[in-house]
């Protein structure tokens, strides 16, 4: 602040540098008062008598509220003589350390009172009324480039709530001049209403109650509203302002934070997306290891016989399109690597086949498992889960077992791969999904259908290509090439070198029925690996007590009947195909309580891909 603005102060004034305690400025009245012999740059600090404790809250509360007068803070001249003084300071312009301290000398401020109660007052004469009226008007002028130079919007508004000054900057912001706003009721001009459209009453808003009840509110998202009608968003701080000490209005700095408020959208938008892709990638790797570990290793379809030459025939026919297909075979007949030849011969092959077998799924979670679900949705669902449908998007969703999936949800799984979009449980979003359908059965689902246990128009919706898997014995000529692929993917695990077929083994293996099916042949080639010496396999196709060439019992070891109790689980599962418990599972099929099974395949680790 120029030094002639200084002196025009009729009191003692000077500037003060807080951060450095340097006074780098003082008009005369401040250096005769504070006996500082016209010397400019002294300190402060030695001038306060006492409660400098006070003096720093002074500081602070000038620095929030912009003007404060106090008179409770002991001041002393150089010669430490005690001063009495009203110390009253000002903010200058947006500097954060710089305030104009203003010391009322008390005792000549009584000395004028009585002088103005004689009525000398008028002697002080015209020059020094307008030498008051030039400081005055030169602080004006540079409060209004001040505010005009300010990036914010700035407005005030007075105890009536009229709009008394408007700078540029709000002006452009709200599309308003200043001639539309001042002496108005800006609340009812650009705070009216919320976002939502819900009126926004004035006694509501905070800057109501920064000037009828001297709040200070800080808000970091509302909306003012354009001259045009358009919302900006905005976040300002609304102040109360006061007069001598006589609350006058407020205060209001505000910015545009519209653009903002956009990105933080689209920010969040965005992470949520890829939040959803994390898990549905997380999901789809838990289906996509399941599938490796229940086919061990990729077996091709093998065989040369008129039925598996047929069976490609119509894998190629259909792999290129993206018609739904039905495959029908008893267990064990290859449907899943059918599914797998029909999937990666089509455009789909980039992405996922994923393979959902319904018979493994418990009814109470199939639903969840299928269609998704959101957190909360039922007890238990702690986390965002999206169902296989999602997961198969763009891909290839494989039902196996089909005919396992509870009645009630085949209506919503037809109408959700009819509309191509599926909604989790507990939302009521819709999420588009494409895909391609590929169901099996061990049961022939037109049978179901006609007794109600399967829909027909589910059945309709598959069965546009259906595709038949004959069992091993229909195709006997296939056994010889199956069970030297077997035998060598067999070896080759087991680390061993493989024994030789001998012609004898080989039609014992032909003249087999194979209720099993391959899978069945591949646990009998598995097993005589494990058991052959001498280099030749040997075959056990019976669970019968083995004899001796006399007629009489052969003596097993307690590692041969481990291994044949091991190797009469497996068999039995893949019989079922995994299925432990119930009817048709694989405890009623040996006779003894599924619990009993549990612990037994647990004890001997007898694990999924071993009867997959």
């Amino acid at each position: 602040m120029p030094d002639s603005l200084l002196e025009a102060i009729p009191h003692a004034a000077l500037v003060l540098d807080t951060a450095q305690d340097q006074v780098v400025a003082a008009n005369l009245l401040a250096k005769r008062l504070l006996a500082q012999d016209d010397a400019d740059g002294f300190r402060f600090a030695p001038h306060i008598a006492g409660n400098f404790g006070g003096f720093l809250v002074f500081l602070d509360e000038l620095a929030h509220r912009g003007r404060v007068w106090r008179r409770d803070i002991p001041l002393q001249d150089k010669n430490r003589h005690p001063l009495s003084c009203e110390l009253r300071g000002t903010p200058i312009g947006h500097a954060q350390t710089l305030v104009m301290l203003t010391l009322i000398d008390l005792n000549e401020l009584s000395r004028h009172d009585q002088i103005a109660e004689a009525g000398d007052v008028q002697r002080l004469g015209l020059l020094e009324w307008q030498r008051a009226q030039a400081f005055f008007s030169e602080l004006e002028r540079q409060n209004q480039l001040i505010l005009n130079a300010a990036g914010e919007g700035i407005y005030g508004v007075n105890a009536d709530g009229k709009t008394t000054f408007v700078n540029r900057a709000a002006r452009e912001m709200l599309g308003w001049s200043a001639e539309d706003l001042l002496g108005r009721d800006i609340h009812s001009m650009i705070h009216h209403h919320h976002l939502n459209g819900e009126h926004y009453p004035a006694h509501d808003c905070p800057i109501y109650q920064s000037f009828r009840y001297e709040q200070v509110n800080r808000i970091e998202d509302e909306v003012f509203w354009r001259k045009d009608g358009k919302p900006i968003r905005v976040e300002y701080v609304s102040t109360p302002i006061y007069d001598q000490n006589v609350l006058a209005g407020a205060v209001v700095i505000f910015r545009d934070i519209t653009e903002r408020k956009e990105n933080e959208s689209k920010l969040h938008s965005a992470m949520e997306e890829v939040q959803a892709l994390r898990e549905r990638l997380e999901q789809e790797n838990a289906y996509l290891q399941e599938t490796i570990a229940s086919e061990r290793a990729h077996h091709d379809i093998i065989g040369s016989s008129p039925a598996v030459l047929q069976l490609l025939s119509k894998i190629d026919l259909v792999a290129g399109t993206d018609a739904s297909v039905l495959i029908l075979g008893e267990a064990g007949t290859g449907k899943a690597l059918v599914a797998s030849a029909i999937h990666k011969g089509s455009a789909r092959r980039r992405r996922s086949l994923i393979h959902f077998k319904c018979s493994a799924v418990t009814s109470d979670a199939i639903e969840a498992e299928l269609f998704g679900q959101i957190r909360g949705a039922f007890p238990g669902a702690l986390r965002d889960k999206p169902g296989v449908l999602e997961l198969a998007h763009n891909g290839t969703l494989f039902l196996d077992d089909v005919d396992e999936l509870p009645l009630n949800l085949q209506g919503r799984l037809l109408h959700a791969l009819q509309e191509r979009s599926v909604t989790r449980l507990g939302d009521t979003r819709a999420r588009d999904i494409d895909l391609r359908v590929i169901a099996a059965s061990r049961r022939n689902l037109e049978v179901l259908a006609r007794k109600g246990a399967f829909r027909e128009e589910l059945l309709m919706f598959l069965n546009v290509f259906p595709i038949n898997c004959l069992p091993l014995r229909d195709r006997r000529e296939d056994i010889p090439a199956l069970a030297a692929h077997f035998l060598t993917l067999s070896c080759k695990r087991l680390n061993i070198r493989p024994p030789i077929i001998s012609k004898l083994s080989m039609e014992k293996l032909i003249a087999y029925d194979w209720p099993g099916n391959v899978r069945e042949l591949q646990n009998v080639i598995d097993r005589g690996s494990i058991i052959s010496t001498g280099g030749k396999l040997q075959i056990d196709l019976g669970l019968t007590t083995p004899q001796s060439s006399a007629g009489e019992l052969a003596v097993l070891s307690e590692a041969d009947m481990a291994a044949a109790q091991r190797n009469n689980l497996v068999a039995a599962l893949r019989r079922t195909n995994g299925k432990v418990a119930g009817d048709d599972g694989a405890a009623q099929l040996l006779g003894i309580q599924p619990t009993t099974l549990y612990s037994r395949i647990k004890k001997l680790r007898i694990a999924a891909e071993e009867w997959h």
